[in-house]
């Protein structure tokens, strides 16, 4: 997360915010959104429950992820089975829960994460764990998020080297 600085504001709890966001929706009769929010709160709930504890913000945001996963699945399948009505609502779904995610690292900006995190360490390619371990950590340290696969890519790639 970013640090305050004048002019901007404090960081938010995001199961906060989600309450506020629904019941807005809610307010200005917005069926989809309340509905897309209701299953992200529960969702969240859930996890809170297995938990036995507040969730803080990275473990949310480690549960919208797995809900677009989840979305992004059920969109291919929609696909396959020529549903594209429901593809396209999956679809508005992930927007809506990418809203509440830090911005997606590009592939350049994920190269140079890499580069950094990896330069000088002395791993090897059969050092693919430990070499995961340290760019997720510099990820999320930057405040950033990014694909596991491409970030797998990138790194089998540099330990090639």
């Amino acid at each position: 997360m970013k640090g305050l600085g004048i002019g901007e504001p404090p960081p938010m709890d995001l199961v906060k915010q989600i309450d506020r966001d629904m019941i807005a929706a809610m307010k200005a009769h917005d069926a989809e959104r309340t509905s897309t929010l209701r299953m992200v709160k529960a969702a969240l709930k859930n996890r809170e429950i297995e938990k036995r504890a507040p969730l803080s913000d990275p473990e949310a945001q480690q549960v919208f992820t797995t809900m677009i996963k989840q979305r992004r699945d059920s969109i291919e399948q929609f696909q396959k089975g020529n549903r594209p009505e429901l593809a396209a609502k999956e679809a508005r779904e992930i927007v809506l829960i990418e809203g509440y995610l830090p911005k997606t690292a590009s592939e350049d900006e994920l190269r140079k994460i890499v580069d950094e995190a990896l330069s000088g360490a002395g791993l090897g390619p059969k050092d693919m764990g430990p070499a995961m371990k340290a760019v997720q950590a510099r990820i999320q340290h930057s405040g950033l998020r990014a694909d596991g696969r491409l970030v797998s890519e990138l790194v089998k790639a540099r330990l090639a080297q």
